[in-house]
């Protein structure tokens, strides 16, 4: 079963927004909805809702449920997926599909099956990058089929791709210019852990692929995933989407909001403001769509909307919201 396309036309723009639903939505994840919804309708587009709960554990349906009350709440709505849609908008009904692609780049001799512990992985003489990411070794990568069978017996594997030596590279209709090279920023990456549930990166390209989704819009510290994500495109011959990752909204501290901090999370918005308007009017200021946070509704934004308008950086919440909301 797969989810309904958006238009084969190359004309018309195809949005979405998939969050995933391990907690309630914050201040961030809406002013990621609110700009992706506000580039389609601005275009005349079709807007899509996935909901990206891989590990289902983590991510029971009555958080996506109320996932869908904020959105419709804040004024967003969404022309396929969600509840509405069915099975096929939900990612943990579609392992069988992304076993398909798998296979796919399994024929193409680009997976092999890694062993290694989460122990093993972060060990001191692992390699990292000068940020402190850590970039896999290629410990199992040339592992004999006699090892590979004599681990089996021990643990399940996960499977990881083979990546090239080579810059990948992007303009980000936001960020600008941006490129990696996989081998050396972050090495061969999993596309399936070892209980079974299957990566991020392969979900969401097979995902935006099959849905016909033209842009993506995402918050800025994804960017860095963004090329492991062109190369599958690549490999599975597929049509990468236009990417825009937008700022991401701090605390005066340069503390990053987070559904583990409970952070302005929709509740307390809700509870505060009663309406969506000032909230919107808040977001809209602080990336640089208003010159003020003066109320406003997404149809007045969606009239003017410009990437051209929206800024690079971070943007910094102003203390009094946090103050309040802590305290409302």
């Amino acid at each position: 079963m797969t989810a309904r396309r958006c238009s084969s036309n190359m004309q018309t723009v195809c949005g979405r927004f998939a969050p995933t639903p391990s907690g309630r939505m914050h201040l961030g994840n809406i002013l990621c909805a609110m700009l992706s919804w506000l580039s389609v309708r601005a275009a005349g587009g079709r807007y899509l809702l996935r909901i990206e709960d891989l590990d289902a554990m983590r991510c029971p349906r009555t958080l996506a449920d109320q996932i869908e009350d904020d959105l419709q709440w804040f004024g967003i709505d969404w022309d396929d997926g969600g509840s509405a849609g069915g099975e096929p908008w939900y990612q943990s009904n579609r392992f069988d599909l992304y076993g398909r692609y798998l296979e796919k780049l399994e024929r193409k001799g680009l997976l092999y099956p890694c062993f290694c512990s989460r122990a093993e992985l972060h060990a001191a003489q692992a390699p990292h990058r000068s940020d402190g990411t850590y970039v896999y070794a290629g410990t199992c990568r040339n592992l004999t089929p006699e090892q590979v069978a004599q681990k089996r017996r021990q643990r399940p594997p996960a499977v990881r791709v083979r990546v090239p030596d080579r810059q990948i590279c992007l303009i980000d209709g936001c960020q600008g210019a941006y490129a990696q090279n996989l081998a050396e920023d972050c090495g061969d990456f999993i596309l399936r852990r070892s209980d079974g549930v299957y990566g991020y990166q392969l979900a969401v390209v097979v995902d935006d692929a099959e849905m016909g989704v033209t842009e993506v819009v995402r918050g800025r510290d994804l960017l860095e995933s963004t090329p492991r994500q062109i190369y599958l495109y690549e490999q599975l011959g597929l049509r990468a989407p236009a990417f825009y990752h937008i700022p991401l909204l701090t605390a005066p501290d340069g503390r990053r909001l987070s559904k583990r901090d409970g952070d302005l999370d929709l509740g307390v918005l809700r509870g505060r403001f009663g309406r969506p308007e000032p909230i919107i009017g808040m977001l809209a200021a602080a990336v640089g769509l208003r010159p003020t946070a003066q109320p406003v509704t997404l149809q007045e934004l969606a009239a003017g909307f410009s990437w051209e308008q929206i800024s690079k950086e971070d943007a910094v919440l102003p203390m009094g919201i946090l103050q309040e909301a802590k305290t409302g």
